[in-house]
């Protein structure tokens, strides 16, 4: 298992190296300049020049790929004086003469262009927002999926099970952003004094009196609901799928001729054979989560990942954007790898190579 991991790794960081290049020639050829966006309209040449020039605009674009490569890897040459040490902090693992040394560092993907906030920080700042998000969205789809999923297996061909296929098929088809928007304004908006939720609003807000945090749940349902609802859709049809193919075995009809119970059958002989590859597709499906609230989170004003990066899109903020997407990439990596070894341990005929 561990040298499967380690392969994975090596596989992720190959991914993670070609997203960073994608990005990066992709932010290249986007129309707009940060520098004029920075310096303002009014402002001369010789200031432009100067941001530029502190912003490492004014190098090539090869130079200036090769430098954000050497920044955002664990392992790069960077100077050994007190500012590159407060910088890059790290091990030094190989003096290379003069100031320069090879480093094993933590990632630093620099700073913001328009706050001048490490780039890390506004991440992290802003994740746990995200990640409250994708795990009730997650959550959600999951409890009401398979639950609607056993519901279709068990009235198989009937017109329940014809209505459940019938909404599931809508919820794959229907896009998260258009499902959010039609969610917002019906129980937001139109419904609102009935539902007594809003379009906006955040999981942690602050008392203008006592100045106090605290968590307000509500404020968490439309945009859980919205984001949840393709993958609700998905864990309808799978666990339904599922449950018929485990029903329709062998040991399955043995038990129900020996006098068990049609639901004793069902959660104890059926349920937990047709529940793996549904778990994991749960679990495959937290990360894509997290990416798809970008959208969702800004249709609510959602303070998330997705918020931060799409206005350092309209900004032109480049260390943001590229910061946020290799940050969603590392998730992606590490979820995938974090399920392939769940789905082992929960099938033994499963084998990590």
């Amino acid at each position: 298992m561990l040298l499967f991991i380690l392969r994975r790794l090596l596989h992720g960081i190959l991914i993670l190296a070609g997203v960073a290049l994608t990005v990066f020639l992709l932010f290249q050829v986007l129309p707009g300049d940060p520098v004029a966006l920075l310096a303002g309209q009014r402002s001369d040449v010789a200031t432009r020049a100067a941001i530029a020039a502190d912003l490492g605009l004014d190098q090539p674009v090869a130079v200036q790929l090769a430098g954000y490569l050497n920044d955002v890897s664990p392992v790069g040459v960077h100077p050994r004086d007190s500012a590159g040490v407060a910088r890059y902090g790290g091990l030094t693992l190989l003096p290379l003469g003069g100031e320069k040394a090879l480093v094993l560092k933590k990632p630093y993907l620099r700073r913001s262009f328009q706050s001048n906030k490490d780039v890390l920080d506004i991440l992290l700042d802003h994740f746990d927002g995200t990640l409250w998000l994708a795990l009730a969205a997650m959550l959600l789809a999951a409890v009401l999926g398979i639950a609607f999923g056993i519901v279709a297996a068990l009235r198989a061909h009937t017109w329940v099970d014809r209505t459940l296929l019938t909404v599931s098929v809508l919820g794959i088809s229907v896009p998260s952003f258009v499902a959010a928007i039609l969610i917002a304004m019906t129980f937001g908006f139109y419904w609102s004094h009935w539902t007594g939720l809003s379009l906006t609003g955040q999981l942690f807000e602050t008392d203008p009196f006592t100045a106090e945090s605290h968590v307000v749940w509500r404020n968490l349902l439309l945009p859980a609901l919205a984001l949840g609802v393709r993958p609700l859709a998905v864990i309808v049809q799978l666990t339904r799928g599922s449950m018929l193919e485990v029903l329709s075995q062998d040991y399955v009809r043995t038990a129900r001729a020996k006098g068990l119970s049609r639901g004793r059958t069902v959660w104890h002989h059926a349920l937990q054979n047709a529940l793996n590859p549904v778990v994991t597709a749960v679990s495959g499906w937290l990360a894509s989560l997290m990416a798809g609230a970008f959208f969702i989170e800004y249709i609510f004003n959602w303070k998330g990942l997705g918020t931060v990066t799409l206005r350092a899109v309209e900004n032109l903020d480049f260390p943001v954007v590229m910061g946020a997407t290799l940050f969603v990439a590392f998730l992606f990596v590490v979820i995938n790898i974090a399920v392939d070894v769940l789905y082992a341990v929960l099938d033994p005929r499963v084998k990590l190579s």
